[in-house]
């Protein structure tokens, strides 16, 4: 009888564990029309607070529905706690973020946008980087400033990419086939080329969201339409770069846009009350992915990954699989 080998035997184990675990989370009830923990810390770290103040929220990293330092449910539950909240009468919003996906980007913008329309007032401060989608969100403020050395901007889309290995795999004897109906339901997948029809479809995406991101530029710095696409060709702007066109309201420190904002509400002594996105225990749903993937590397490592240069092996681990308002 052959012996399995060891890929064999760690994805046995591998499923044997997300089984065990499946049963164990089965038997937990499931609380009704309760807030996830992310909501209810948002809500709250804003109800908790009794007296006036200013709220500095910390947006960092990719903008997405969940990352590492990224939340994009807290995000959203704040913005609109704090705008329901009478106590409340700024938000300082600290970005430092390469952009992301332009559904999460956009929600953040228009929540944003119903805050300060409640009559308060939003600052944003720019950290190191505050590109794409991290400029995108910063335009919803009533004044934008950053850091000297900021890069900012990077006005563009990325609609998705294609990373065709047909070739690579009939050079090592490789088959991948995806069964599919609809022409092009298989659209960007490796295993296929883009075929011409494939790659004006990705363009009117990038394009309609690009006069989008575009026209809320013009809309809300105040730039002619026709300005803003001569300068939003998708390249990072330097602080005094930004400034000079407009695209950022100041060169600071942090201390000096709370300072200023102090003034803009009218009360020197305000407090200011930081909001981070709270450190979160792993549930059974992102251990059961994190646990596939594990299975799926298990097995990619003995099979396919071999084949594959470096370049194209990072290509797979990080693709743009949605519309993108970020750098890179």
């Amino acid at each position: 009888m052959k012996k399995p080998n060891k890929g064999t035997i760690i994805f046995i184990s591998i499923i044997a564990v997300i089984v065990l675990l499946l049963v164990v989370s089965l038997k937990k009830p499931a609380a009704k029309n309760s807030p996830s923990d992310m909501q209810a810390s948002a809500i709250s770290m804003v109800e908790g607070q009794r007296s006036d103040f200013i709220a500095q929220i910390l947006l960092e990293g990719e903008i997405t529905s969940v990352g590492k330092t990224y939340n994009q449910e807290w995000l959203l539950t704040t913005i609109n706690s704090l705008k329901d909240n009478p106590k409340n009468k700024a938000i300082a919003l600290f970005i430092n973020s390469p952009g992301g996906a332009v559904y999460e980007a956009d929600e953040v913008y228009l929540a944003l946008k119903d805050y300060k329309n409640a009559g308060k007032l939003i600052y944003v401060y720019q950290g190191s980087m505050a590109a794409s989608g991290g400029y995108y969100i910063s335009c919803a403020a009533n004044q934008i400033y950053a850091n000297r050395n900021t890069l900012t901007g990077s006005i563009g889309v990325i609609a998705g990419q294609s990373l065709d290995l047909t070739e690579l795999f009939k050079r090592y004897g490789i088959k991948s086939e995806t069964i599919h109906a609809g022409a092009n339901k298989n659209m960007g997948n490796y295993n296929e080329p883009l075929t011409d029809e494939q790659r004006a479809i990705l363009q009117s995406i990038a394009d309609e969201c690009y006069d989008q991101f575009t026209q809320i530029v013009s809309q809300e710095r105040g730039i002619k339409i026709e300005d803003v696409r001569k300068l939003a060709d998708g390249r990072i702007y330097t602080a005094k770069q930004a400034l000079e066109l407009k695209l950022i309201d100041k060169i600071s420190s942090l201390q000096e846009m709370l300072d200023e904002l102090k003034l803009a509400v009218g009360n020197q002594n305000i407090s200011v009350v930081k909001f981070e996105v709270p450190k979160k225990k792993d549930n059974f749903l992102e251990l059961l992915g994190n646990l596939s993937s594990m299975a799926e590397s298990s097995l990619n490592e003995q099979t396919v990954l071999p084949y594959i240069p470096k370049k194209i092996k990072e290509e797979l681990d990080s693709p743009v699989t949605v519309p993108s308002y970020i750098y890179r």
